[in-house]
């Protein structure tokens, strides 16, 4: 499974877009099909989602690349 590098930017991107569009861990998460357990690990404490997952968070969020490099 290939990770994504820096995951405190990730973590800090994903939770303010996310907080931005007005979701919740939960909608987010449900949204994303992953538990929400998961979706508070990449927020907080640095867990590495899978490429496949990542660009479907950028999508999901409306999030451009560069806003978590």
């Amino acid at each position: 499974m290939n990770s994504v590098g820096n995951t405190n930017n990730l973590g800090v991107a994903v939770k303010y877009a996310r907080k931005k569009k007005g979701m919740t861990q939960i909608q987010l998460s449900e949204r994303l099909s992953i538990t929400t357990r998961y979706l508070k690990g990449i927020e907080n404490s640095g867990r590495k989602p899978s490429y496949s997952l990542l660009i479907r968070i950028l999508h999901e969020l409306e999030l451009l690349p560069d806003a978590i490099l």
